[in-house]
């Protein structure tokens, strides 16, 4: 897994949503087992400890879930996914109007703009 990391953001809120991200968009399948928090401490490059708080997170927040003796799965509920990926990308959202706002663009030319973009695309 490919970790990018920015000045500025707790490294463990990163790492949630990092995981998050790869969770909702498919790149794990429910079910999946997660390697262990030393392994992906390793491959983050981070504290174990840090690794283990964001998995915590994940877990309080349904992504994941823990058996006893067998570690760390995605969850299999499609409801927690789709709410997550409901709350990333509002989130996603915000920060593009935040950012375009900055550069003095109005909502309704935000609006506008996205909605020409989308055209576009198709």
């Amino acid at each position: 897994m490919e970790w990018n990391f920015k000045d500025g953001q707790p490294i463990y809120s990163q790492i949630i949503d990092q995981m998050s991200l790869k969770i909702v968009s498919g790149a794990f399948n429910p079910g999946d087992k997660l390697p262990s928090v030393r392994d992906l401490a390793a491959d983050a490059g981070v504290n174990p400890n840090t690794m283990q708080r964001a998995l915590a997170e994940l877990e309080r927040m349904g992504l994941l879930f823990t058996e006893r003796t067998s570690g760390r799965f995605i969850t299999k509920e499609e409801r927690v996914l789709e709410n997550i990926q409901k709350e990333l990308g509002r989130k996603y959202i915000i920060e593009l109007f935040e950012n375009l706002e900055k550069l003095g663009m109005t909502k309704e030319e935000i609006v506008q703009a996205v909605t020409e973009w989308a055209r576009e695309e198709k």
